[in-house]
Parts: structure tokens; sequence; C-alpha cells
């Protein structure tokens, strides 16, 4: 908007703004601006000016209605009826900041309908997995089983190949892993090593529950283990079995999730009978029913859940190799589109660590990092995240060690309720540092407690460390769930200081212009890597997909309130000193 335009816009508001004042109610012109001024097409939902208009412009806003009153009030009238250059000056004031309002709200305006048309083209962009659709395999005869490639305390893993499920023709590397006992005492690990060979032979993966108290029907199986469901696909179940009432948590039903490259997919879930598969005697013995152990506790049936099969943990890569500052921003970014996905649709991990993470690598050798393990999991039907703790008795989730504080320190009462909806987001921010290579703070050799850690006692992160990565960790590593961003927020900061250094380079009204056009050119590249070949379906395509595919107004302005209020910190902290 030009001076000259702006100056003879404010004029005729002021103008327009006085008559309809000394005619009509306050609360009536109110209502005609936001009838005239914030009027969005039919295929775009009304935005709110509320959660978008910037500080410095929000007293304006909330003073119209009370100026509004003043117009019609008769000191006013006899004060400024008359014409003189004073009065003048006063309605192009006023005008003036009515018309800088009128023009940031339609600059909103267009940037949420920007963002809605964007997010509309990319969530019609289906996730599409790298096994090919398979109709069988609801019986475990269908699977071949090879050797065990981990074990936990609620379940054993298995390689499995079957000869309807076989791997699309892909570019992605594999790579020789070797596991090393686990010094921080994190759980019962076994050495696995697994090559290109293994892979392409066994592509799946068998996960056997352990059974000990859900009896040996399918339908009390499924109902007990439900949680395991969480990632399942449409298909997972026999149509039968998708019949059987699973009650979940406090009879509320777990949902779940839709598909998504940092989440894990159950392929196939069934029951069948616990066979003697290869190292049961010697890895666990307790567990296995008295027809084939006389000692063992465990139940005839059990749950069977088929995977895809993954080189390795992220615990084990990290054993091996710490990623460089581009890899290691792409892996956690990763881990926060994965949560963020889950609390979208109601669920929360509760026990995520680096060991209940999958690793592979796509064609440019990036890893690509898959959450696994729900059976700690809180998924509600309402969405909400928030859980009643009433009693002692109820499961707060696993893994102590990265347990959120606000979960951490949470005491039992008649209206106590836990809200894990930053929880795992937490979690993550805790990883980070296994991720470029430091101790996990929150583990025994880190010496800090969830419960009762103060920020700055956090461990400094390696200086070659970038500087908005840093901020992205200690912010979600707050102690207060208030003042620590969400998932989506943190994900987005990351999108930003990686492929948005430009929109970011001015100060904040450049960064208002720039915004809805930097959308706009990312949208078109990640289109044309998608229609060029194998480019779009890398870890950094799949990540550009996911964060357009969720594009919302108000978390990129926080994610962008974030980056500039950190960059003008340091700015400050190198000034003083």
């Amino acid at each position: 908007m030009s001076v000259k335009h702006a100056i003879s816009r404010g004029l005729e508001l002021g103008r327009s703004f006085f008559q309809i004042g000394l005619l009509k109610s306050g609360g009536r012109v109110a209502a005609k601006l936001r009838a005239d001024r914030f009027r969005v097409g039919p295929s775009v939902r009304t935005v709110q000016p509320r959660a978008f208009l910037p500080s410095r412009y929000r007293y304006y806003r909330t003073s119209l209605k009370g100026l509004a009153a003043q117009l019609q009030s008769a000191a006013f009238r006899r004060r400024f009826t008359c014409g003189g250059p004073r009065n003048r000056v006063v309605f192009l004031a006023f005008g003036l900041s009515v018309g800088l309002i009128e023009q940031q709200l339609e600059d909103d305006r267009r940037s949420a309908a920007t963002c809605q048309e964007i997010q509309a083209v990319f969530r019609k962009k289906r996730f599409q997995s790298s096994l090919k659709p398979f109709t069988s395999g609801y019986e475990l005869q269908d699977y071949n089983i090879g050797n065990q490639i981990g074990k936990g305390s609620n379940a054993a893993v298995y390689e499995a190949a079957a000869h309807f499920a076989r791997p699309k023709e892909s570019d992605g590397r594999c790579v020789s892993v070797e596991e090393r006992d686990d010094a921080d005492g994190a759980g019962s690990q076994m050495t696995r090593s697994l090559s290109c060979c293994s892979l392409r032979n066994f592509p799946l993966a068998i996960k056997m529950l352990w059974n000990f108290g859900a009896g040996s029907s399918s339908e009390a199986i499924l109902k007990s283990m439900s949680q395991e469901l969480v990632p399942a696909g449409p298909l997972a179940l026999k149509q039968e079995k998708e019949q059987i009432p699973l009650d979940g948590q406090f009879g509320v039903l777990p949902k779940r999730v839709t598909a998504h490259p940092n989440v894990i997919r159950v392929y196939r879930a069934f029951t069948a009978d616990v066979p003697l598969l290869p190292g049961a005697q010697e890895e666990y013995p307790d567990v296995l029913p008295a027809r084939l152990n006389p000692a063992g506790l465990g139940n005839n049936r059990t749950l069977f859940l088929v995977m895809k099969n993954y080189p390795c943990t992220l615990r084990q890569y990290l054993q091996m190799s710490t990623p460089d500052n581009r890899q290691g921003s792409l892996m956690l970014l990763q881990l926060l589109e994965g949560v963020d996905h889950l609390c979208r649709q109601g669920v929360a991990h509760r026990d995520l660590k680096s060991d209940n993470v999958l690793l592979e690598f796509d064609s440019d050798g990036c890893p690509r990092l898959v959450i696994t393990d729900f059976g700690c999991s809180l998924a509600q039907s309402d969405s909400s995240l928030r859980l009643p703790f009433n009693s002692i008795w109820v499961d707060r989730g696993g893994n102590a060690s990265l347990m959120a504080p606000e979960v951490a320190t949470a005491v039992p009462g008649s209206s106590v309720v836990i809200d894990y909806s930053k929880a795992d987001a937490w979690a993550v921010g805790a990883i980070s540092y296994e991720i470029f290579g430091q101790q996990n703070p929150f583990y025994r050799a880190g010496g800090l407690e969830s419960a009762n850690y103060q920020e700055k006692e956090l461990p400094p992160l390696p200086p070659r460390v970038p500087a908005d990565l840093q901020l992205v960790i200690q912010l979600l590593l707050r102690r207060n769930p208030n003042k620590r961003p969400s998932a989506r927020v943190a994900a987005n900061m990351l999108h930003l200081s990686l492929w948005g250094r430009r929109a970011l380079a001015n100060h904040d009204s450049a960064v208002t212009r720039k915004l809805a056009d930097w959308l706009l050119c990312q949208s078109a590249v990640v289109l044309l890597k998608g229609c060029s070949g194998p480019g779009g379906n890398g870890v950094e395509a799949e990540l550009q997909r996911s964060f357009l595919s969720n594009l919302d107004l108000e978390d990129l302005r926080t994610a962008i309130g974030f980056l500039l209020y950190g960059r003008q910190k340091r700015q400050a902290c190198i000034l003083s000193s």
C-alpha cells in the first residue's frame, strides 16, 4: 500500500466511520467492519484475526468498539461537529490506523487461504509403503521365520519372509550393523548383524508378544494387547476379528493411526499357538507355555504382528556413527514429524527412546527414522491426550528416565489429570543429545532426573550444532509444558531453519510479506521432485510433504516468533560481551 493510497483510504474510512458512528450503535459498526473486512470466499474458512494480528496492531483492533461508542456520545458530537483542520487531522490519524489494520488482516486472510490450499493439495498425496500390497498372511504357517533380531521386556522379534510379500524395487542402501551391549542398562538386547542379503531374503519382521494373563482365546488376547494394534493397517486383522470390540484403556476404544513415513506400519495381526522358535529356550524360557517348557508361565496362544524388517535401531546406529549437522537435523525433524502425526490423531507413545526407533537409509544414504513399539501408548477416541490420574494403579507410561516432568511429578488425586500432548516432544528433546554424540542427560550416566532437574543444569550441546537447532532442543526440554512448543511448532522451526532462511533474513514485516511466496515456492519444488523420479521418495522430500500437508498459519507464525526471539537474544549476548 503506497503512502498516497493509505492517506486517501484513511480519510475515506475516517469520514465514513464518523458518519456511521453518529447514526448506528457501536455493536452494528463492529459487525459491519467484520463483515466487510474479514469475509473469506466459500472454499476457505473464515480467518480469525485474533490469532494472526501482530501485537503492535492489537490495540487498534480492540479499541474499535470503544471508539465507536464514543462517536455516538453527545459530548463527542458537540465537540467535533465542526469540520476544522484539527478534526480532519484526528480523522486522518484514526483512518490511517484502521487502514493499517485492514491491510494487515487482508495479508493474513491471503496467507491463511494459501496455507489451506497448499494443505489440501498435499493431503491428497498418501504415503506409499516400500512393500507391495498383499491379501493373505493371516496364519503363522504363511511365513518362513528366520533368526531372532530383537528382544525386549514383553516381546521377541524375528526376521521373516513370505512368498506373497516382496519389497518393491528400491535404491535404498543397506548396512551391516552389529549391536553392542548397553552400558546404561536400558534393556536386555542381543547381538545382531544385518547385511543386504539378509534384508532381501527376510524383508519382514514378526513380533511375538508375551502372554502371561490374557487367556488363550483370540478375543481375550486382542482386547488385552489392543494398544499394539494402534499402528495397524486397515487390512491387518481378518474381517471377523475386526468385529471384536477392543476396549483399550479405561473403556476407551484405541485408535488406529493412518500411514506416515516416520511411524511403523503393522501389516498383519493374528493370534496363533506359541511355537518353539530359534533361541527360545535360551533367551526367554520363562514365558513359554508348559507344553514347551514345564517351568514356563506363558499361555498357549499369543498375538503376532507382521511389520517391515529394518536394518537397525537408532541406538545401534548411534553406537557406530555420529551424524553430521545436516543429517542430525533431519533425524530430529523426522522424530518431531512422527510425534506430531500421532498427536493429531489422539495418540501418545509414552515410551519414546532410541531403542524404540527403527532406522533405514534412503537412496541418498540419509537415515530414515520410524517410531515403533506402541505397547505403552495412550490412544483415545476423543484425541484429548488427557488421562485421569486418580490412583497409583493408573499406568502413566514406560521408561521412567524419559518421562516428561508433568508426567513424572504427577500425584494421584480425585481431580488430577495428566496431559500428554507435549510429553513425547519432551522425550524427543532428550533423545537429540544422543543424535549429536552426547550422553542422554536423563540416563544414569547423565545424572539428571526429569522430575526435579533445572533447565540451567542441562549439559551444553557440541559447539558444532547450529544455533537454531540448539534453541529448538532447549525449548523442547522446558519443564513447564505451557512454555514448551508442541511437536508441530518445533518441526516448523526446523523446516524454516533448513529451507526457509530467505524468509527469515529480514525483520518481522519482511517475514510477513515473504511467507506466502516462500510457501508457494516450496510447494512447487516438492511437486517437481515428486514427478522427477526416485528423488521424490527421499527423506527430505517426505519431510517437506509432511510439512506442507500440515500447514497452519498460527503454528507457523509461532515458530517464526521463537526463531526471531532466539536470534535477537543471541545478538544481545554478543553485544553485551
